[in-house]
């Protein structure tokens, strides 16, 4: 008998969120045959992958047995057994000794009096043998749940049976509760399963995974510092996460700076159940602990509490803290416990025990928070202390910090203080965007706006508005007229809204040239109000944005950006001087020089604690490495920038973008075909014309590695739409031409390949461009092979290769030995030993940069059938003269009665490119299919 195994569609394996590697494992090691135990804390998700396990895998079972204990019922004995064989007992009856029926009878229905002391081998053979009666039919699988829980007598009958069922199909699935990630508690339960059980740990879930968690569940509104601090709070634990995020929904104002989340009553009970054995003063000890940011016995005793050791040691015993030999951190067995003993306390109890925290912390940043948490109302001293210990923050690189505590600066201000409320807010919310906390940035600007009349307040919350848009500039188009209404005709502030103006001339309206222009007149008002901040982040624009348009200006524009005098936090600034300086050499084939700089940087934005200029550099130290050739280092980093960018929302477009180059180059090229397709996605649907072409860059690299030159075609030839209507000339900017050209003549268009160089080369030589011109060389000497020219491609080929090794172009020096090992296999007269010898060269020279995906193309080459002399055009083909070099020669083979896989072999192309070149034959020729290029071209030659 079947029994169906149907789950809520909450269960599906595609909402494992946070777990899918360890549900993966667990699957295949499921469909090796072998048995699974899943084990973890409460909360962390076993029942979830439990069940998403069970109802994907259970479609291979022809039974599926299933229990779930609890505690409430684990003192009844054999329930399991009779939740496991109550609905097959009929099936099983038949087959089972009159003794052992009886037995398993009894146990299951409760009649009579068995017991494991007065039917233990009965009962323990009847479960055996019940087994083996189902598996005689087909595999079984027995799906357990909260293990620890099952009643002695069932887990002792399963467990003889589960070992004794070696070479049946029957499988366990189940899962136990644990604690602490070195916890051997399944260890009595993993010996009761079969041999060669697989003991999986679920373990907490990551900020990203609890984001997607938060989202799925319809929390997908709170901002980022919110789920950071529920992330935090929770420990990665999902059930404490989700509840977490549900109070916050449903609460109608949200935490003040540097309180605790609310803590549910549900996760309350949950984590202090054990608080009632506490004394009252082990409890208040507990509380303090609870307050401090890092507390220890030695604060503790500072801050009053007298038995400090022996009260943590009782709470220790109960579980409430982590037990560290000779360590002086009190330290809470989950963060939760912390969270929750905070909320439970009355307000009064929680100021005192920020007021004995406020003298006895040795930081002064932590003795102004206590000192702020401590008191209620405006008090200018206490405002004052809190301003000091944000800039100290500030300066210790913890912006996020000083945005916490300029909040509480601002709640303490009068109204009238100076500086004055909105001021701190301001401040405020430009360390929450350095800090990369741009929802909180963005809500404390309106708040501002909605009060401030300040002209200068105004304009200064306004940019926030903007600069949190990032590279969604066109939903905040409305804002850019009231700012320069609020600037009025003052210099200063004018400056910084033209500045901002010059970045949506850019993003928005996709016009360098305008954009030019807006960051020159931000400059020149800048210069006149005496901003030199704005001056220098003005100047660092234009000469970017000259740059990127091949000005003859740039080099000029650069040095004045960089004259004296410089801010210190404007030069490492990911828009800044230094940032621009980077880009120069970096287009200009000074690699070493552009890696120095941008690891300075880095490590600068690093210390100052700046998450987008973090995540802007470390893409720019993974680009360099990728044009050094080192594409294992680049794409380790530019994995780096991705996580960044999405754990803190900035920079995801272009970091998907960067990161899909990386994973073409040296890592998994599906991956980097689907992270291309996203950020372009994701520009089209920001409006962002710069990184719309640069996505698509990366798609046509991208599809060129996969295998798909007209895929590749379809995306550069948008690349090059876009870049002639933005302005761009400088082709070392996205440096796609030389794949476009490539792909072109794989696709049978190498006169379109040629007109692509030829244009792209004038502008690599005006500008000097020499790691272009050696590309353009490389691809040309592709049109020319095409072309029948083999002597000359060779000779293009070489002086290529040369050229990019002198340069440090690593990969592209192993792509064009790569190209002359395929050129030379094409052509049966150069003898294979030669071509192997060519082959050898461009596997080491791709193993040397740890190109991945490259070397699986040179072994799919060398691998090749033998080339066999290029085929004659048939005289029937020579008045189809509508047809290309490429589509002729395809043809010609279609009527020797060639499959697309040998014709894809012969001219070493894919199979994908021979189906593209056959559509068009179709289409040019009028025709619907290969056998009527037979027909066309017999009924051609009977004329």
């Amino acid at each position: 008998m079947r029994r169906d195994f149907q789950e809520p569609a909450r269960c599906r394996p595609d909402l494992v969120i946070g777990h899918e590697d360890l549900f993966a494992a667990a699957k295949d090691h499921l469909g090796s045959g072998g048995s699974v135990l899943l084990h973890g804390p409460a909360g962390i998700g076993k029942s979830t992958v439990l069940r998403a396990l069970a109802e994907e895998y259970g479609a291979h079972a022809r039974t599926v047995l299933r229990c779930s204990a609890t505690e409430s019922e684990s003192h009844l004995p054999f329930l399991a057994l009779a939740d496991l064989f109550g609905l097959v007992l009929d099936e099983i009856a038949p087959r089972l000794p009159a003794a052992q029926l009886t037995a398993l009878e009894s146990a299951l229905t409760g009649r009579g009096e068995s017991s494991l002391q007065r039917d233990g081998l009965a009962l323990r053979l009847a479960v055996l043998s019940a087994l083996r009666a189902l598996a005689a039919h087909g595999p079984v699988l027995i799906v357990a749940d909260d293990l620890q829980w099952l009643d002695p007598a069932s887990a002792e009958l399963l467990g003889f049976a589960a070992r004794r069922l070696e070479g049946t199909p029957v499988q366990l699935l189940c899962a136990v509760r644990t604690e602490g990630p070195d916890c051997q508690e399944y260890d009595r339960h993993l010996r009761a399963c079969p041999p060669g059980t697989a003991a999986l740990r679920l373990g907490p879930l990551g900020r990203a995974q609890v984001a997607r968690l938060l989202d799925h569940r319809g929390h997908g509104a709170l901002p980022r510092s919110t789920v950071r601090e529920i992330h935090r709070t929770s420990g990665g634990n999902p059930l404490f996460a989700l509840e977490l995020g549900r109070a916050l929904a449903d609460s109608p104002t949200p935490p003040r700076p540097g309180e605790p989340l609310p803590v549910p009553t549900s996760l309350r009970a949950l984590v202090l159940s054990r608080l009632d054995m506490l004394s009252v003063e082990a409890r208040r000890t507990l509380l303090v602990a609870s307050a401090g940011a890092r507390p220890t016995t030695a604060l503790l005793h500072a801050a009053g509490r007298e038995n400090a050791e022996a009260e943590c040691a009782q709470a220790a015993e109960l579980g409430l803290l982590a037990t560290e030999p000779e360590a002086p951190a009190v330290r809470f067995a989950h963060p939760l416990i912390s969270a929750a003993l905070y909320a439970e306390a009355p307000a009064p109890e929680r100021r005192a025990a920020h007021a004995a925290l406020s003298t006895a912390a040795s930081d002064p940043i932590e003795r102004a928070r206590h000192l702020a948490l401590a008191t209620t109302g405006a008090d200018p001293e206490v405002a004052a202390r809190l301003a000091e210990a944000a800039a100290l923050a500030r300066d210790r690189g913890a912006p996020s910090v000083a945005a916490q505590l300029g909040l509480l600066a601002a709640r303490r201000t009068p109204a009238d203080g100076t500086p004055g409320p909105d001021e701190r807010r301001l401040q405020a919310a430009e360390d929450a965007i350095t800090a990369g906390e741009v929802d909180l940035a963005r809500d404390i600007a309106r708040e501002v706006l909605t009060r401030a009349t300040v002209p200068a307040h105004r304009v200064r919350a306004w940019i926030v508005v903007i600069d949190t848009a990032g590279h969604t500039m066109a939903e905040v188009e409305a804002v850019f007229p009231q700012a320069l209404a609020d600037a009025g005709d003052d210099a200063r502030l004018l400056a910084q809204v033209h500045y901002q103006l010059a970045w949506r001339a850019l993003i928005v309206e996709g016009d360098f040239t305008d954009a030019r222009t807006a960051a020159a007149h931000a400059a020149e008002l800048a210069a006149r109000g005496g901003d030199r901040r704005t001056e220098l982040l003005a100047l660092a624009f234009q000469a970017q944005t000259e740059t990127l348009m091949g000005h003859p200006e740039a080099p000029r524009t650069i040095k004045r950006a960089l004259t004296e005098p410089q801010l210190p936090e404007v030069a490492c600034h990911h828009n800044g001087a230094g940032s621009a300086r980077f880009r120069w050499l970096v287009m200009g084939d000074r690699l070493a020089e552009a890696r120095t700089t941008v690891t300075a940087l880095l490590r600068e934005v690093r210390r100052r604690g700046s998450v987008e200029s973090e995540v802007h550099f470390l893409r720019g130290l993974a680009e360099t490495e990728l044009r050094a050739g080192h594409c294992g280092r680049a794409l380790e980093v530019a994995r780096d920038a991705l996580r960044l960018a999405r754990d803190s929302g900035i920079g995801e477009t272009a970091s998907a973008m960067l990161t899909s180059l990386a994973e073409a180059s040296g890592g998994d090229v599906d991956r980097a075909v689907a992270l291309a397709r996203e950020a372009a996605e994701q520009a089209e649907r920001d409006g962002d014309q710069m990184y719309l072409s640069r996505a698509l860059g990366a798609l046509g690299y991208a599809q060129l590695v996969a295998g798909d030159p007209a895929g590749t075609v379809r995306s550069l030839r948008r690349v090059r739409a876009l870049e002639r209507d933005l302005g761009i000339t400088d082709p070392a900017r996205g440096r796609w031409q030389g794949d476009l050209a490539e792909a072109l003549v794989r696709t049978g268009e190498p006169d379109e390949a040629q007109d692509v160089i030829d244009a792209s080369r004038e502008h690599a030589l005006r500008l000097g461009r020499e790691s272009v011109l050696a590309v353009l060389d490389r691809a040309e000497a592709q049109v020319r092979a095409a072309r029948g020219d083999h002597e000359g491609a060779v000779a293009r080929l070489t002086s290529a290769q040369d050229r990019l090794a002198k340069l440090g172009y690593g990969l592209e020096e192993a792509r064009a030995a790569f190209a002359l090992a395929r050129l030379r296999a094409r052509r049966p007269e150069a003898g294979r030993k030669r071509s192997q010898a060519a082959y050898d060269e461009a596997t080491r020279l791709f193993r040397r940069c740890r190109a991945l995906p490259w070397l699986r193309q040179v072994e799919e080459a060398r691998n090749a059938p033998e080339p066999e002399a290029a085929p004659a055009v048939p005289e029937a083909l020579d008045a189809l003269a509508g047809l290309a070099s490429m589509e002729r020669q395809v043809a010609a083979l279609v009527m020797e009665g060639a499959t697309n896989r040998e014709i894809a072999a012969r001219l070493f192309v894919s199979v994908k490119t021979v189906e593209a070149t056959l559509t068009r034959v179709y289409r040019k020729l009028g025709i619907r299919s290969r056998v009527d290029i037979v027909r066309l071209a017999a009924g051609r030659r009977a004329k």
